[in-house]
């Protein structure tokens, strides 16, 4: 049985906390290198309402500027009343959003995506750390969180896949990031493929399209879940699995906390990430296409990139396309 690797284990003991702002990273040595591909989206996917699937609702001629007055009725405005925007975020997703074990704050890309919208309510945001409220929530919780009819979060980044059944239950940005789904396993494995995994234990996150894809793509694998990305890490690390498969995002962050792991070369899938909003607010979804828009066009975006992907992932690919169209319920 493998020693469990400190980073994981002091990184589980901490996912129930919470943190905000902008912090410095911590980087640790990445094996995995990939070459940059192209984030360019698909043709349309249609949905059974007909729309497609990576389609957002374009800003309009009501969406304001990030950095100014915020429209009176809008969630924005909202949001500005309350003194800050509240995320639901990962914890144990390395380099995506992840709790430096170090420092106890919560960094990484998707954490720079809510930075950035919290920026275009809040101008004082950078430096005002109060300004955003991370709470850190598991995989399944993502919609759920959403949905909450109490204590709803305002938007979630949490590596969230856009699809068509998400879209009955929650709104998404256009798309932030171009992931696809791999498979980590020992590093002594002879295992070319997800295809030689037959009969093996291999773990994906609870509520995840990666253990539907898993699934999909070898059925005689034998599934196992975990709430969060360490949850999984964690059984692989304690011999319970003998792989992970996820986005090759978060697998990277995997081999980067354990040198008994490698990243089979498949990719099996294309996960297109949008930040989570709920459907009742469609302004604050045409908001943030606009703040993210503004960050791809900036540079904002690739800086965040090779901050946190490109020791790992290769150099920087062009920023998704943002796909427009879609049409807010009942309107």
């Amino acid at each position: 049985m493998k020693k469990l690797i400190p980073l994981a284990a002091a990184t589980a003991l901490l996912l129930t906390a919470c943190g905000t702002g902008n912090y410095a990273a911590t980087q640790l040595p990445v094996k995995e290198t990939s070459p940059a591909t192209s984030t360019t989206p698909k043709p349309p996917r249609p949905c059974a309402d007909g729309q497609n699937a990576l389609a957002s609702y374009a800003p309009n001629a009501d969406t304001p500027a990030p950095g100014g007055a915020m429209p009176a009725g809008s969630w924005m405005a909202e949001i500005k009343k309350r003194g800050r925007l509240i995320a639901g975020v990962s914890a144990d997703s390395f380099n995506l959003g992840y709790r430096d074990p170090i420092s106890g704050k919560i960094q990484g890309f998707d954490i720079d995506m809510i930075q950035a919208v919290a920026k275009g309510i809040f101008p004082d945001a950078d430096t005002n750390p109060g300004r955003v409220e991370l709470r850190v929530i598991s995989s399944p919780a993502r919609i759920p969180s959403l949905r909450d009819t109490k204590n709803p979060v305002d938007i979630v980044a949490r590596n969230m896949t856009i699809n068509c059944d998400r879209w009955n239950d929650i709104a998404f940005s256009a798309e932030y990031y171009r992931s696809g789904q791999k498979t980590l396993v020992q590093s002594d494995s002879t295992a070319k493929s997800t295809d030689d995994l037959s009969g093996q234990t291999i773990c994906a996150p609870a509520g995840s399209t990666s253990l539907e894809n898993l699934k999909k793509k070898n059925p005689a694998v034998k599934a196992v879940t975990a709430d969060t990305d360490t949850g999984c890490l964690v059984l692989f690390q304690q011999g319970k699995a003998q792989g992970i498969s996820g986005d090759d995002t978060v697998l990277a962050g995997d081999v980067a906390q354990d040198p008994y792991a490698k990243v089979l070369p498949e990719r099996f899938s294309d996960e297109p990430y949008g930040l989570g909003i709920s459907l009742k607010h469609p302004e604050f979804v045409r908001f943030v296409n606009v703040v993210l828009q503004q960050m791809k066009d900036d540079g904002g975006w690739k800086t965040s990139y090779d901050r946190w992907f490109k020791t790992a992932l290769g150099e920087a690919p062009k920023p998704p396309v943002a796909l427009y169209g879609r049409v807010p319920v009942n309107q």
